[in-house]
């Protein structure tokens, strides 16, 4: 995956964590575990595994 790719998916990700904050669906500390979440799984071999996945689902369903 490219850096263009994931900086778009983090911005994808970022704005759906934020419209669902604003429609009271999760409140802000929801929020927050879902950022600290995201930061964990890229510093663990996880992001290896979920890139992994990304990459597969962009390349079936856009080509």
């Amino acid at each position: 995956m490219s850096e263009e790719t994931a900086m778009s998916l983090m911005l994808v990700f970022g704005i759906m964590t934020l419209l669902l904050v604003r429609s009271r669906e999760i409140s802000w500390w929801q929020a927050l575990v879902i950022f600290l979440f995201g930061i964990y799984a890229a510093l663990t071999p996880l992001v290896y595994t979920v890139t992994g996945l990304v990459s597969w689902f962009i390349e079936r369903f856009t080509a």
